[in-house]
């Protein structure tokens, strides 16, 4: 069976809109995910570097379903249909974040400092999938924002710990307000 392109780049973009329209550009997961980081970088400025660590990445795990709740109060679906493959690319994803800090528990072991700079780089990673996964190319430029400030914090940054949780909570918040003004203004001209 020949499968021509113009219907497998119709389905993907159909998904990609489905998946934009339910998470609302990411908006939900962002929001939360830049609240955590906030949240992290005050427990380490206040408390111990520790906490904070401790604080991130427990509260990273907790994003999928503070989102699913923001998204459901906001009267989103939440969800897409059985029939878009985009779901299992974006439960995926979201493995690679914890798989990942086993790296950076390695390195704070050699330099406790580069703790929020070794995340930025993680969790800006993980966010160049999304660019296919939303069919927005907005998370190229988040993925490069945060793994070129989280090299450069690590590198040439002064020594302030929390430093890059604040910067990561910031960007994330930015990204977030951004993917959803997007994605009401595509929606709004669909209507």
């Amino acid at each position: 069976m020949v499968i021509k392109e113009s219907s497998v780049t119709g389905f993907l973009s159909d998904a990609q809109r489905e998946m934009r329209s339910a998470f609302l550009g990411g908006f939900a997961g962002q929001l939360v995910s830049g609240v955590i980081w906030l949240l992290a970088a005050v427990i380490s400025t206040i408390s111990t570097p520790t906490y904070g660590m401790i604080f991130l990445f427990f509260g990273c795990m907790s994003i999928f379903p503070l989102t699913q709740l923001t998204l459901r109060m906001m009267g989103r679906s939440a969800k897409v249909s059985k029939g878009n493959g985009l779901w299992e690319l974006g439960s995926q994803i979201a493995f690679t974040v914890p798989l990942n800090f086993l790296l950076v528990g390695a390195i704070i072991h050699y330099r406790q400092i580069w703790f929020f700079p070794a995340a930025m780089i993680v969790v800006g990673t993980h966010y160049l999938p999304f660019i296919t996964l939303y069919g927005m190319k907005m998370f190229g430029i988040l993925a490069g924002l945060l793994i070129l400030i989280g090299t450069g914090l690590a590198m040439y940054g002064p020594p302030v710990f929390s430093l890059g949780g604040w910067v990561t909570g910031i960007i994330l918040i930015v990204f977030a307000i951004l993917g959803r003004s997007v994605v009401l203004k595509e929606e709004k001209s669909h209507q």
